[in-house]
């Protein structure tokens, strides 16, 4: 029985991972234990993530919470080799590019044990941000790279991964979308608003919010084009006390659940975000999408798929929103692999 670690050090983790449980589970030979590294009453968890994920709750909470990234980056690892003095493990499977990821890839990697990384292959080319550093690291340290898509596994290839190492899996994210496609809840901010009639907005990255006056300036180009369009923004609460500050004409609402924040995803006009992760949810739903930053870690989503990179550029930014509005956006197509059956593919490598 080959026994496997799931390393999780945030919520958005938890969506990628449970396509691999659900797989795992319809799987001899092949046992799994889910490894959380925050609190068991960390607030971004809301009651209603797992059983909407149709997964238990974490074996393992580890219990870390800190702000300074290398604080959290040492009593991640110290907790997690006391968990793998403790468990007995043979493959680590981490996500994603936090400190906290990196944390348990060296703690693996210390301990002689396989370690796998989930979405591999992703950068920005910007060594200033600390997610390089960690993408960078994890990388270098990972016996197995699961990659999204083709320009993923050139990265690898070009940074001196062995090829034997590098398997292009396809985009988890996919899994979970297909999974729940039919279980979408409508959510209660769409009362009185028709499908198909309204847009999205979602930001979370630091250095945009940090900017407030060209902030204020993409909210102006959103208000000048949007007409008496609903934009609908579900924002955690800090980002949602910064926005109401500003002028726009954003409705703002709570975070959503996990099936209602997919369904209003699914039936939106477009969609205005700063997250990778979104952008290839639109790519899958075939919604127009436009995204904050001037670049994305999987570039597909850009060259066959829905997304469009504006930077943080308002006048970029308000001609893009204005093609979306007159429906004159691209046609998108799903990039190879990002099939839904990514976790099988995973699972029967693990296998091997």
């Amino acid at each position: 029985m080959q026994k496997v670690c799931l390393f999780t050090g945030a919520r958005p983790n938890f969506v990628k991972v449970a396509p691999i449980i659900r797989a795992i589970e319809q799987t001899e030979g092949i046992s799994y234990q889910l490894v959380y590294a925050g609190r068991e009453d960390d607030p971004t968890l809301e009651s209603s993530l797992f059983d909407d994920l149709q997964i238990p709750r974490p074996d393992v909470f580890l219990g870390v919470e800190c702000e300074n990234l290398n604080e959290l980056t040492g009593r991640v690892m110290s907790e997690f080799e006391q968990y793998l003095e403790q468990h007995p493990t043979d493959t680590v499977i981490v996500v994603d590019d936090l400190a906290s990821t990196m944390a348990a890839a060296i703690v693996t990697k210390k301990r002689g044990l396989r370690l796998a990384h989930l979405v591999a292959g992703t950068r920005s080319f910007d060594i200033r941000m600390p997610k390089e550093i960690n993408r960078l690291v994890i990388d270098g340290l990972s016996d197995l790279l699961f990659t999204a898509g083709v320009s993923s596994n050139s990265i690898a290839t070009r940074e001196g991964a062995e090829m034997h190492k590098i398997y292009m899996v396809g985009n988890i994210l996919m899994d979970s979308l297909r999974f729940n496609h039919n279980r979408w809840h409508r959510p209660q901010c769409l009362e009185g608003i028709e499908d198909g009639q309204y847009l999205v907005f979602t930001i979370n990255r630091k250095a945009l919010l940090a900017d407030i006056e060209n902030l204020q300036k993409m909210l102006d180009s959103i208000s000048d084009v949007v007409g008496d369009i609903p934009v609908i923004a579900p924002l955690r609460p800090s980002v949602n006390a910064q926005l109401s500050t500003l002028n726009s004409q954003l409705s703002i609402v709570p975070s959503l659940p996990y099936l209602e924040f997919g369904y209003l995803m699914s039936h939106a006009m477009g969609i205005i975000t700063d997250s990778g992760n979104v952008a290839e949810e639109a790519t899958f739903n075939h919604v127009p999408c436009i995204t904050l930053n001037s670049y994305t870690e999987h570039i597909e989503t850009v060259k066959q798929g829905t997304n469009e990179l504006v930077g943080e550029d308002a006048d970029r930014l308000r001609e893009a929103m204005r093609r979306m509005i007159a429906g004159q956006w691209k046609s998108g197509n799903l990039p190879d692999r990002w099939d839904g059956r990514t976790a099988e593919r995973i699972v029967q490598i693990l296998l091997r």
